[in-house]
């Protein structure tokens, strides 16, 4: 399979799960989303991630993590590189510090 056909089959799964989603329910007064929709929206979201839903159904990624929240799944939230991202910017402001003390500037 060519990369163009890989891209195709991928979007025509993702329209095919856009419109499971948008089947499941009908807005109510006072919602947005039907709970069926919700409950969709958490099964894939175990399934593929937050990020992964968020892309696939269109919606924001916020609005996932509050549904998985709600029905008691922990929700990381941010990856765990930006931890140890911001590990080394503290340790590496740290040593500049030293250095200008050090240095009299």
């Amino acid at each position: 399979m060519s990369k163009h056909e890989i891209k195709a089959l991928i979007e025509q799964f993702n329209r095919e799960k856009r419109f499971s989603f948008a089947a499941l329910g009908h807005k109510r007064k006072g919602l947005r989303f039907h709970p069926d929709q919700r409950a969709y929206a958490v099964r894939m979201a175990q399934e593929f991630g937050v990020r992964g839903t968020a892309r696939i159904l269109g919606l924001q990624r916020k609005t996932i993590q509050r549904w998985l929240r709600a029905e008691g799944i922990w929700v990381k939230d941010c990856p765990d590189w930006v931890y140890d991202w911001a590990y080394w910017r503290k340790k590496r402001r740290e040593k500049w510090e030293r250095i200008k003390a050090y240095r009299g500037y």
